[in-house]
């Protein structure tokens, strides 16, 4: 996946589309698998809300 994917442009402003993992630190995306985002690095898992 190319990181250019993960990024999205709103006016002049850069915003990323998936979150951080908590626990390695920013520049660790988490994949969003749809009903939850994980780490492909320490398996951390985060449940989306289904508001």
């Amino acid at each position: 996946m190319k990181k250019s994917s993960l990024y999205e442009i709103d006016g002049d402003k850069i915003k990323r589309k998936n979150p951080f993992c908590p626990r390695c630190s920013s520049g660790v995306f988490m994949a969003d698998h749809g009903d939850r985002y994980s780490c492909g690095k320490c398996g951390y898992t985060e449940i989306k809300n289904k508001e």
